[in-house]
């Protein structure tokens, strides 16, 4: 059964056009975005890995090695199976670093340019083959398939055949959808769901031939038991190639691909969506093998059983058409299109973003204006074409010499000499770059000696006299294991006999699983990110510099305003890995080592605590053993400190802050978030300037240091210790390292402490003010008593009206003098007396006090309006009862504006007598409220007043069973004025107005 060759050509561009839709459907946001990041969406796209060999040169690897073919699926998918010991440290570390290649992870490892150049060429001469065997599967089945009227395309004259020119109008076809989707790093989204899209059909495709051969042409699993009976030919070759050790060697090579294959390390390494998308592939991705590998040995037997004229490694499609059914030959033509296109699409793009990076990037000083990314996205753009015109130009130099199977070898062989260097970059710290780059040289050449170079030219061999040197594919199994041993040989040999230096084993260090251990805090050049954008322009241009800082910044969640030294620092390395996905990881560090320098020091580095501490959180459930214990610890003692009573914070010897502690955070407002890792010199007044002068001195304590927060004196204690770093020697016992590593500052507050220590002032204050009263009482009382006699005389000895009432008046002083100094002294006491209560009228009493305050001219001259009803009477002593408005009364005054009213109203409320003096005034400040009552508190100037005032009314007002209220403002429109509210007990019924 033939097809036109139109028709069979126009159904591959359109699923290639199919393709196109997805991705640019997934680009635009169509899909679902649940449906796109689902892990098994993930597994899907690794299943490009298995290019048309596995699709169609499979069938034939399988009539050679028998069930040594498995071996395939088993290296493949072993690898995934043990994802978390074999895939995890790598996918972790690629991550973290941005490593998109193994040539970048190779350059990071053995910090050698050199390593990073030699596996780009390597890697480009052992992934041609594959790429040839892409095109010519697809070639020849579009062939095969229109083998009638497939001539008519060649021209005989140019020695061009037809088959050659269906590869090319292929390769065209796929560099036009690898540059549009492939090569842009928006619409990378859009490529992985081609990608799982391909590896789907792939699988329905292969999966319908293989339910064919069982049930359309065996009649079903009883019929094939039949034929395998009558053919036990067939049963006996499943099993020889196994006894002769060949499955071995396929197994070595196997398991490498999963790692050493740039395009497999990309989506199964490098673009993992989550750790979650890897451990579904540990077992997905095995699944998905074994589903790919139950049809071949099916599909082989019904080949042999329809015997069919094509070649084993076609009958994928043989087979199919053998059926005269044109749908189901079309689905296995799809198939192995899909299969193709897939490996070829991810295998150029993987080899440019290589050859880019490792190749033309470094060897210039790259410098870019703004259009930096539309330079390389047309440079990779060329480097995708360039790879598909070398594929091609390799597949017409080897003319369909080699089989499916033994192109694939040659690659898997190839990729097999990167094994030994891609394990030590996580098991084996000591090898180093000259023994990577010794074994990976020898290891290749005998590659390229034995297997790619004979295939090349068409040699199988090379005479000496009458011995000859077999060569090719005739002894890939030797050469596979001369070339491994070779390459471990010399690994192993000159990393352990040649001098690694310090910045290897540093690489070394942080590519181990414990790169916990070097988290060191150094200090940056920059200050800012703004620093960040002017210093990266000089080499990415000022628009791209932005708009990577800015993606950093998002990425960090940190803001424009960040200052902090460990965000500084978070910033520098997400910078770099950025950059190392867009530059590659050589390019990439030049630029950030030679813009955003660490400063030098003589002082060796320390620890970053708190990078340790963001680490040791993330992977805390992978720890076991004592290591978990030992993490238990850390947290155990780690929330003691976070949970101290007493305000903590650590210093780093550059003064970087490691611990902010919840009292501080309490103490001081600001929370740990904000602080860490920055620098005391970064704090906002008033602790900038108490902690870093106390950090600065010699002090190791400093006492009641008084500061001002939300208009509020605060009192503090600070202490210091300084952290002396403890080494031991080879004889285990503790050396002193003077070094230190910073200081722990205590922060006690006090306040609370200092209230009362300043109430017991006040307390004896008042004692002694009773003692001195008490004094007063006595030395002032025969004074004055001396006075209202002289006064009493003036009244006996004079008939003048004007002398009598001066003397009435002097009379009444004298006595109001004495009452003063006995509630002075009643005051002092703190006590209650029991006094002789009578009724008391209110309005005389703050009319004597209005009439009392007339009397002193030289104050703000005010109107008293006296409003209180002739009938409010209360329960009281009449004196005492003055004072309190003499007080009240005073303070208003004073309170006012010169000119100022102040009005007194009278009134009944809840059965008590209250009485409201209303100013004018300012009114009262809420930070004084809780303070007017205090003995001697007073915001009037020095010598104006004792701020013993209202302290006397509230204790009067108290002993006769009262309450005083504030209100302030007393006017809310103009928020202006005080009123104080005296509210006493009613004597008998309630009198006068009720409101």
């Amino acid at each position: 059964m033939t097809f036109e060759i139109v028709n069979i050509a126009l159904i591959g561009v359109a699923y290639i056009f199919a393709l196109f839709f997805v991705a640019f459907a997934t680009s635009k946001g169509w899909l679902p975005s649940n449906w796109v990041r689902h892990p098994f969406f993930y597994v899907l796209s690794l299943g490009v890995s298995l290019s048309a060999w596995t699709y169609y040169g499979i069938i034939d690897l399988a009539w050679q090695h028998g069930y040594g073919v498995l071996a395939y699926y088993l290296g493949t998918g072993a690898m995934f199976l043990f994802a978390p010991v074999a895939l995890e440290p790598l996918a972790r570390l690629a991550q973290r670093y941005q490593l998109t290649s193994p040539a970048d992870l190779l350059v990071f490892r053995y910090h050698s340019r050199e390593a990073g150049t030699l596996a780009t060429l390597f890697m480009l001469l052992g992934l041609l083959p594959l790429i040839a065997l892409q095109i010519q599967a697809v070639a020849e089945t579009l062939a095969l398939l229109s083998r009638d009227n497939v001539a008519a395309l060649a021209l005989p004259d140019s020695g061009v055949t037809s088959k050659d020119l269906i590869a090319f109008f292929y390769c065209v076809l796929l560099a036009l959808f690898t540059t549009t989707y492939g090569a842009s790093r928006k619409r990378r989204a859009g490529l992985a769901s081609a990608m799982a899209l391909e590896s789907l059909v792939k699988l329905l495709a292969l999966l319908a031939v293989g339910l064919y051969a069982v049930y359309g042409v065996f009649g079903g699993l009883g019929g094939l038991d039949k034929w395998l009976a009558q053919n036990s030919d067939m049963q006996q070759l499943l099993y020889s190639p196994i006894k002769q050790g060949s499955s071995h060697t396929l197994l070595l090579v196997f398991i490498a691909t999963a790692v050493a294959m740039p395009h497999i390390f990309y989506l199964s390494i490098a673009e993992r969506p989550a750790a979650l998308g890897l451990r579904t592939a540990s077992w997905g991705f095995p699944l998905f093998l074994l589903l790919m590998a139950l049809p071949i040995f099916p599909i082989m037997w019904a080949g042999f059983a329809l015997d069919v004229a094509e070649p084993v490694q076609y009958f994928t499609l043989a087979v199919p058409r053998a059926s005269g059914s044109a749908l189901l030959t079309i689905v296995a033509f799809i198939g192995g299109l899909s299969a193709a296109t897939g490996a070829l699409i991810m295998i150029t793009l993987a080899l440019s973003t290589m050859v880019m990076n490792h190749w033309l990037l470094p060897g210039t000083r790259w410098q870019s204006d703004d259009n930096m990314y539309r330079q390389l996205l047309w440079l990779r753009r060329s480097l995708v074409a360039a790879l598909f015109l070398a594929g091609f130009g390799f597949y017409l130099l080897l003319n369909n010499r080699l089989s499916l199977s033994d192109l694939a070898i040659i690659a898997f062989i190839a990729s097999l000499q990167f094994l030994p260097g891609i394990f030590a970059v996580i098991h084996w710290p000591q090898g180093n770059r000259r023994g990577f780059i010794g074994g990976l040289l020898a290891g290749m050449l005998i590659w390229a000696a034995g297997l790619l170079l004979p295939a090349m030219v068409g040699n199988s061999g090379i005479t000496f006299g009458d011995y000859r040197l077999p060569l090719g594919m005739e002894i890939w199994p030797q050469i596979t294991t001369l070339s491994l041993s070779v390459n471990v040989l010399l690994f192993v040999g000159l990393s352990l006999f040649t001098p690694t230096s310090s910045l290897e084993r540093y690489a070394a260090d942080l590519c181990s699983d414990d790169s916990i251990s070097q988290a060191l805090r150094l200090e940056l050049d920059v200050q800012s990110a703004a620093d960040f954008r002017l210093r990266l322009s000089e080499s990415l241009g000022a628009a791209t510099a932005s708009q990577e800082v800015n993606r950093a910044l998002r990425q960090l969640n940190l803001t424009e305003n960040e200052r902090r030294p460990y965000a500084l620092r978070q910033l520098r390395d997400r910078l770099e890995a950025n950059l190392s996905g867009l530059l590659g990881r050589v390019l990439a560090g030049q630029i950030v080592d030679r813009h955003l320098p660490f400063v030098t020091s003589d002082q060796p580095a320390n620890k970053d605590i708190h990078l340790i501490e963001t680490r040791l959180s993330r992977y805390k459930n992978q720890l076991t053993g004592l290591a978990a214990e030992l993490n238990n610890l850390r947290l155990y003692h780690r929330q003691m400190l976070e949970e101290l009573p007493m305000a903590a914070c650590s210093l780093g010897r550059d003064g970087e802050i490691l611990l902010w502690n919840y009292a501080m955070a309490e103490v001081t407002g600001i929370t740990a978030s904000e602080v860490i890792g920055s620098k005391l010199e970064y704090l906002p007044e008033p602790w900038r300037t108490l902690l870093t002068e106390f950090a600065q001195s010699e002090d190791a304590s400093r006492f009641k240091q008084q500061i001002e927060m939300n208009g509020n004196n605060h009192w503090l204690n600070l202490h210091k210790t300084r952290l002396k770093q403890k080494k031991y020697g080879r004889d285990s016992t503790r050396v002193k390292d003077n070094r230190g590593d910073g200081q722990m500052l205590l922060v006690e507050d006090i306040t609370e402490t200092q209230v009362l220590e300043q109430e017991l002032m006040h307390s004896e204050r008042l004692a002694s003010v009773g003692r001195l009263a008490a004094g007063v009482a006595h030395e002032v009382g025969n004074p004055v008593t001396g006075i209202a006699c002289l006064a009493q005389n003036l009244q006996f000895e004079s008939d003048n009206p004007e002398v009598l009432e001066t003397a009435d008046q002097i009379l009444s002083q004298t006595q109001r003098i004495s009452r003063i100094v006995h509630s002075l002294v009643s005051f002092s006491h703190s006590g209650t007396h029991d006094r002789e209560k009578a009724p008391v009228d209110l309005r005389a009493c703050v009319e004597e006090a209005v009439q009392l305050l007339s009397l002193q001219r030289d104050k703000t001259q005010v109107t008293f309006a006296n409003s209180v009803p002739a009938d409010l009477v209360a329960l009281g002593d009449n004196q005492r009862l003055i004072q309190v408005f003499i007080n009240l009364l005073s303070n208003a005054r004073d309170a006012s504006p010169d000119g100022g009213h102040i009005d007194v109203e009278g009134y009944v409320r809840a059965g008590l007598a209250c009485i409201a003096v209303t100013d004018n005034g300012p009114g009262i400040s809420p930070a004084h409220r809780d303070r007017i009552l205090e003995p001697f508190f007073t915001t009037k100037e020095p010598g104006e007043g004792t701020g013993l005032g209202l302290a006397m009314v509230y204790s009067i007002v108290e002993e006769h069973g009262g309450q005083l209220e504030l209100v302030s403002p007393a006017h809310p429109e103009t928020g202006r004025g005080a009123r104080f509210v005296v509210q006493l007990p009613l004597e008998g019924a309630a009198h006068g107005l009720e409101i």
